[in-house]
Order: structure tokens, then sequence, then C-alpha cells
């Protein structure tokens, strides 16, 4: 048989279906049609070059159908420097997920057997998803009256509220295999997916809800819980009724209004040290602004297909407010913190829904931060990752990343309210620590994260330019082991050599923190948490310093965690 390699040759330019080079082409139509040239090398038509190389691959599953078959998956191999890898679910087999305690949960949703691809909507007027706070009693009524219909669907019926709970539970706990993959995991936490997954999730859930009650303008609400007005429990999610469609019983009872939000709960402090009206709007400064500035600060990092969905990295909502705001809401007298404090549960609380609106909310703030200047990813490999859901009418529709980049486009809009932290910058505490350099170790030894550590730690270099800080940030990486079914919490300070319990989430020297929520089955997972810290170095006048110290501060699960390295590097800005 003739050879993978003589086969390619024979069709130079091979057609992928609803892929385009860019933006412009999508809507015009045109379809991406990567050749070979005569050099052995791919590139695209109309390519863009600051796509990257990555612009230059092809779909392995194009390929395969293009040469009618003759090749299996499996003879491509684990070679994908010459071979696109958008990630997709194998949604025809599922399997019931592996809590901590090796218990079995079925999270699977009805089979899947006919799956449609996404057509995007015919927008007439966008619906207006209004503040949980602000929500009218007509508005009220419609939400009450469209979820109390979705409970009493037959449930065996895939929009039953309890099937719509097992799809994120499926996607978020390894119930699929990636597709082509079968002995790899497909999981939406932890990497690039975690947007996109969500937006699309959301967007069906509700229009199977708008469809329930004959209301085509029917919208979620949000919990604004990045605005002061928001940072309680929504009043119309806390109804001890246990009739009431919103009920649900295993909420943490110590966190209903009055009780504020803590963005940075470590899942053990109650009552933090420090104001959280002063602090929560900086912590938002500094996962939004500061350490958002790229695609990949912002939405995670990649996860292609044929790669582990656990040596990846979580982006800086997720990692934060995201994850701290499902620890906060769930039950901790519950064993896995049911319903919100576990992926598993967390989509069977009403509250899931208006807490991940937020969150889509949040991706909505940041695509307009800059001038309106896009800076989402641009690779292919990420516009054409697919999930598959059920819509209002029970089909079951793949849909890519590509399809809800733009959520006008998926006929919705958010209410218009004060954006209070966008221009709250954290500030430096009352006292300065005395600092006195050592030897820095760039990569220290691996430690067990059993109490706090303190590391001096040598920059890339030092006193660096205006211009040089505009294309390049300085970047902490901070490299960790942990079980995926663990939960964790630690803060990272920087040049704190006291005790540092004065410093709080609102303050400069408070570079930021990793929190991780049990998800899956136990897996060892190799991942890092990268926090920018350009703007601290400079606001706290240690611009021409050549280390600093790097304090983590374990304050969850610490002993469950392997520091492997820690480390400074020059990152470009998008």
């Amino acid at each position: 048989m003739a050879s993978l390699s003589s086969l390619l040759s024979l069709f130079p330019c091979i057609r992928s279906k609803n892929q385009s080079s860019s933006r412009g082409n999508r809507r015009l139509g045109l379809s991406y049609i990567p050749c070979r040239a005569s050099n052995g090398v791919q590139t695209p038509m109309n390519s863009n070059p600051q796509e990257g190389d990555s612009m230059s691959k092809f779909d392995r599953r194009d390929v395969l159908f293009g040469l009618g078959g003759l090749y299996s998956a499996a003879a491509l191999g684990r070679d994908r420097s010459a071979l696109a890898d958008p990630i997709s679910p194998d949604v025809i087999h599922c399997e019931p997920i592996t809590l901590e305690a090796d218990e079995k949960v079925d999270c699977c949703p009805p089979s899947i057997l006919d799956i449609t691809d996404f057509v995007p909507p015919a927008v007439e007027n966008l619906r207006v998803r209004p503040a949980a706070h602000l929500i009218t009693q007509e508005q009220l009524a419609k939400l009450e009256e469209a979820v109390t219909k979705m409970k009493a669907l037959d449930p065996d019926d895939p929009r039953n509220f309890y099937q719509q709970a097992r799809v994120h539970c499926a996607y978020c706990n390894d119930a699929y295999k990636q597709d082509g993959f079968p002995e790899l995991d497909f999981d939406i936490h932890w990497n690039w997916l975690f947007f996109p997954f969500h937006r699309c999730y959301l967007y069906f859930h509700e229009r199977i809800l708008g469809s329930l009650i004959n209301d085509p303008d029917f919208a979620i609400p949000f919990w604004n819980w990045d605005a002061i007005p928001g940072m309680q429990m929504p009043a119309i999610y806390i109804n001890d009724d246990k009739n009431s469609p919103l009920y649900d019983e295993l909420r943490d009872p110590n966190h209903k209004p009055p009780k504020l939000l803590d963005l940075n709960y470590d899942g053990a402090t109650e009552d933090p040290s420090y104001d959280v009206l002063f602090c929560n709007p900086r912590l938002m400064y500094r996962q939004m602004v500061i350490n958002s500035k790229t695609a990949e600060g912002f939405h995670g990092k990649p996860l292609r297909a044929g790669q582990e969905a656990y040596r990846t990295g979580m982006g800086s909502i997720e990692l934060s407010a995201h994850n701290n705001v499902h620890t906060w809401s769930g039950d901790p007298q519950q064993k896995y913190r049911e319903d919100m404090g576990h992926f598993y549960a967390a989509a069977r609380d009403p509250l899931f829904y208006a807490h991940h609106a937020n969150v889509d909310r949040m991706w909505t703030i940041w695509q307009g931060l800059i001038d309106g200047k896009s800076r989402d990813f641009t690779d292919p490999d990420w516009l054409n990752a697919s999930f598959v859901f059920y819509d209002e009418n029970k089909n079951a529709i793949r849909i890519k990343v590509q399809d809800c980049l733009d959520n006008e486009k998926l006929g919705y809009k958010y209410q218009a309210v004060e954006i209070p932290w966008l221009h709250t910058k954290p500030i430096p505490r009352q006292k300065t620590s005395q600092l006195k350099s050592s030897k820095a170790q760039e990569t220290p030894p691996i430690e067990v994260l059993n109490s706090k550590m303190t590391k001096e730690v040598k920059r890339p270099q030092r006193s660096r330019s205006k211009t040089q800080k505009s294309v390049e940030d300085e970047v902490l990486v901070i490299e960790m082991e942990l079980d995926t079914t663990s939960r964790v919490h630690f803060n990272v300070l920087v040049n704190v050599l006291d005790d540092g319990t004065d410093v709080s989430p609102g303050n400069t020297e408070f570079a930021g923190s990793f929190k991780s929520i049990p998800l899956g089955h136990k897996h060892r997972a190799n991942t890092s948490l990268s926090l920018v810290i350009t703007e601290l170095i400079e606001e706290l006048g240690y611009d021409d310093d050549e280390t600093v110290f790097v304090t983590i501060d374990p304050k969850l699960g610490g002993d469950l965690v392997t520091i492997g390295g820690i480390k400074i590097e020059l990152q470009p800005i998008n």
C-alpha cells in the first residue's frame, strides 16, 4: 500500500469544512483550504502570518476523510507537528464518573446518535440578561415558570433540568473521552475551553427555558458578584420555600444574605481579617486587567486533541473568582460540598446558571477592554474545537468555539451596570519589608507545600524601559503537581518577609492565588500558575533589584501540592 506521505502528495489541497483563516472569511462563507507547497510546508490560502504556524495545520479527521479512510487515526501516530488538533468529545461513548472516594456517579445524558451542525440564529432583537439583584417581578415570574416546567419534563427528556445538570457533570468530570483518543479524558476545565463551553451550555439552556414558556425574548439573570450591590447570594434564590423552583437545599446556610461574598474565599476562613468590599474590586482588577493581557492569561492554556487534559493551566477568572464563588456557595456539611462546591453536582443548583452568566459576562467585558480590539485566540485548534448539546427541539447540536465568539450573534447581551473594579487598582500595604538578598535559586528544589514557603527568585532583567514593558510582561510562574480530586487554595505574596498578616487581596504585594475544585477521577496533574508582576515590581519600587522574594502561603490542601519550580519569565503581550 502506498505510504501516507505519497498519498498526501496526490491531494495537495484538502478542503476542511467550515474552517476559515479570518473573521472576514467566515462572514463571507469562504472555506479554509490548507495546501502543501512544493517545499513540504502547508500554507492556508489567505493566511494571516500573525496567526503563527498553527494556521498551516489541518484536521486529522479531514485527512482521513479525504483519503477515503485508507488510514485510521491511529496510523497517524502522535506526531502532531503537521496536523491540526481541534479537540472534540466522543459523545457516543459516555462512562460513569468516579468521585474522590471511588464512588461512581452516572452523569451521562440520553444517548446521542444523530448530530447536526450548529446554524447561527436569525437575530432580530437581542435578549437582555438582567442583573439578578435588579430583576423585575415580571422577569422573575417568567424565570420561575420556565424552571418549573423544565423540572417537570419527563426525567428522560434531555431538556429536563436534571438532565441539563448531567451535561455539565459529564463534560467536567471525564465522562467523555477525546474523539479519536479513547485513552484520554475530555475536560473543559483547566484550559482554553472553559469560557466557550460555558457560553454554549448557557445558550442552549436559555433557549430551552424560553421555548417552554413560548417566550423568544426570555433571558436568564446574572449574579453580579463583581460589584458591591451583587456581592451577596441573590435574594431571588434565597427562598426557604422548598416548592420554589429556584430553591436548593445544598447551599452554605452561613452564606445567606446579609453575608458578603469573599472573592478570595479559601474554603476555610469564614471571617477574613480584611474588608471584602475593599478587596473584591481590587482582586477583580488584578484578574481582569493585570493577569489577562493575553488570550492565554484570560482563557487558560491550550488543550489540543491527543494532549492530556491535566497538563494545562487555568485562566485568571477560572482559577480565582469562578472557583471561589463555587466553593463559597456549596454546603460545607456535605461530603463533596454539594451542590455548587463540586462540578459533578454544581448545575443542580439554579444559582449555578446565574453565576456562570456573570462569568460569561466577564468574557464580553474583557473582549472590549482594549478599544474593542479582539484578543481571543486565533489558533484554529481553538476555533474548531467543538461540543455537543441538546437544543430546545431535543436535537443534538455540534457547536464550535468559532460559533460563539460574539454573544450578540447568539442573540443576547447583558443589562448595563456599573463596573467599579475597572479603575480600582491594588494599593501597597502600610509597612514595607527589609529585603536582604542571598543567592537566588531559579528553580527551587521540589517541595511539598505543607507550610508557608519563601524563595528568592532571580529576575530575567532589571531596570527595563517603558517600551520593553509595553511588549513583554514580567511573569511569575509557579510549577506544581497536585491530585485533580483535591481541594487546594494558596496565596502568593511578593517581597513580604514578615508574617504578612496585614497583606490582603487588595494590596499590591498580593500577586494572586490558586484555587482548585475537585474534578474528574484521580490524576496527578502537572500545571502552573502564571501571575503578571510587571506593575507590582514597578509600583513597589523594586525595578532595579535583581531578585524578588516569593512567598507561597497555603490555606487549604497545601500538603497535597508539590511545588516543582518557581521562576520569572519575560512573556510577550499579544
